[in-house]
């Protein structure tokens, strides 16, 4: 079963060797962060915030080698969760033909954010995550942390 999650949060740190986003379930109370990279944590708060750039980034490029292509993103899919590592999809509409291309979640929200692509995450992904977070928090989230797009 897919559970609809949302980005609740980002936290960077641009002296940390780890950024972290939060995902919450949609209409409920489980949540769960994904330890992401510094490029893919600016790419989500500029794509969230609407920053234009001058030349195209890769999460740009991306976006429009799809819609070039006759797609467009439907939904990103996390399907997977294997030693704290999380698998995820590019769930692609093109004419009525379902296209999935593997992704790494950070690059998968990253791309859809600026669109509003749903993100769906397997039940046992959410489950597990969800558990472990409960158990052992990152260090770098805590009350300061603060909504989508604010940096830390």
């Amino acid at each position: 079963m897919l559970v609809p999650v949302h980005l609740s949060r980002i936290l960077i740190r641009e002296m940390a060797d780890m950024q972290v986003i939060e995902l919450s379930e949609s209409g409920g109370t489980r949540r769960f962060p994904i330890v992401i990279g510094l490029p893919e944590a600016f790419a989500i708060d500029r794509r969230i915030k609407g920053v234009q750039v001058a030349r195209p980034q890769t999460h740009d490029l991306l976006a429009e080698t799809i819609r070039a292509l006759g797609g467009s993103l439907r939904a990103i899919h996390i399907h997977d969760l294997e030693s704290g590592t999380f698998f995820a999809k590019l769930v692609i509409d093109r004419d009525g033909e379902v296209i999935e291309v593997d992704s790494r979640p950070s690059d998968a929200i990253a791309l859809g954010v600026a669109d509003g692509v749903p993100i769906m995450v397997e039940e046992h992904v959410i489950e597990e995550a969800s558990a472990d977070a409960a158990v052992e928090p990152p260090p770098e989230f805590g009350a300061d942390a603060g909504e989508p797009g604010d940096a830390e």
